[in-house]
């Protein structure tokens, strides 16, 4: 069994609870569009891109942002631990389940008022609300992007500087991550650097939207205990460093193999640490 697939089941046993929880069925679903993310995410290995795909999910009056892996492990997390409890709670079964990895486990949601974003830390669900970006720059120039007619807009934000292509012809003010406030969608968006390029590769058609939902489970972004970027930061390299202290301080019993796994899990958090190039540089 591999490294990654025993640490899933490992968190699996720790967070089952979490899991039972309840898709979204009160945001219908409005458009889903799929961003490609591209990212040089270490320095240390500049030549390196990173690729995964994000799902911008937009309800009547806000949307949902989310790496498309991380929604598939919650969906194979929920039904493992769900066979689980109707069997007595004892036994989580991943015989033939495939185990989807990502490097972001986040959720944005973005309305016109605020941006929100949520990160689960050990067994709590932590979040901040910073304000949607305004000092955007209009540049008269268009471009067609995958068939789409584009216009260019271009900002300054934490630290880097991004151009962003976007479409008047799709009138939603929202983007990939945390962008929005364009009057259109976002299209596609890059650092000047070149180490964060998102583009729209798909998007869902309006004839299959018809009676559908956002398609996230509610524990991802409800009941967060609401603090700051920094403090969430924090929190959140704390519990890298220093998981296995902080599951039996909760009172969670490890196995010598559990603890093994966790350890090598620290050091290799430890060692991406030292190259670290995350996307806000402040």
């Amino acid at each position: 069994m591999s490294y990654h697939k025993k640490l899933f089941q490992l968190f699996v046993l720790f967070s089952s609870i979490l899991f039972y929880s309840q898709l979204n069925t009160k945001d219908s679903l409005r458009g889903e569009f799929i961003y490609l993310l591209k990212a040089k995410l270490n320095t240390l290995n500049p030549n390196q891109t990173d690729e995964e795909l994000f799902s911008l999910q937009v309800a009547d009056y806000r949307t949902f942002f989310s790496s498309l892996n991380s929604l598939k492990r919650d969906s194979v997390a929920g039904i493992v631990s769900r066979k689980a409890i109707n069997n007595g709670g004892g036994v989580f079964d991943f015989r033939g389940t495939s185990m989807p990895q990502t490097k972001f486990s986040y959720t944005i949601i973005q309305t016109n008022e605020n941006i929100q974003y949520f990160q689960r830390v050990a067994m709590s669900l932590l979040s901040y609300k910073e304000s949607v970006i305004k000092d955007w720059k209009l540049i008269d120039e268009t471009k067609i992007i995958n068939t789409i007619n584009c216009k260019k807009a271009e900002v300054s934000y934490k630290g880097r500087n991004w151009t962003a292509w976007y479409s008047a012809e799709i009138p939603l003010p929202y983007g990939p991550y945390k962008f929005s406030g364009l009057p259109g969608l976002i299209i596609k968006i890059t650092d000047d650097k070149g180490d964060y390029d998102f583009e729209l590769v798909r998007s869902v058609s309006n004839s299959k939207l018809k009676g559908r939902f956002v398609n996230i489970y509610e524990n991802r972004y409800t009941n967060s205990t609401e603090t700051t970027k920094t403090e969430l930061e924090k929190t959140l390299q704390n519990f890298r460093e220093n998981s296995l202290g902080i599951l039996e301080s909760l009172g969670t019993s490890v196995t010598p193999e559990q603890r093994k796994i966790i350890m090598e899990r620290q050091k290799e958090m430890q060692l991406r640490k030292k190259g670290d190039n995350p996307i806000e540089l402040n």
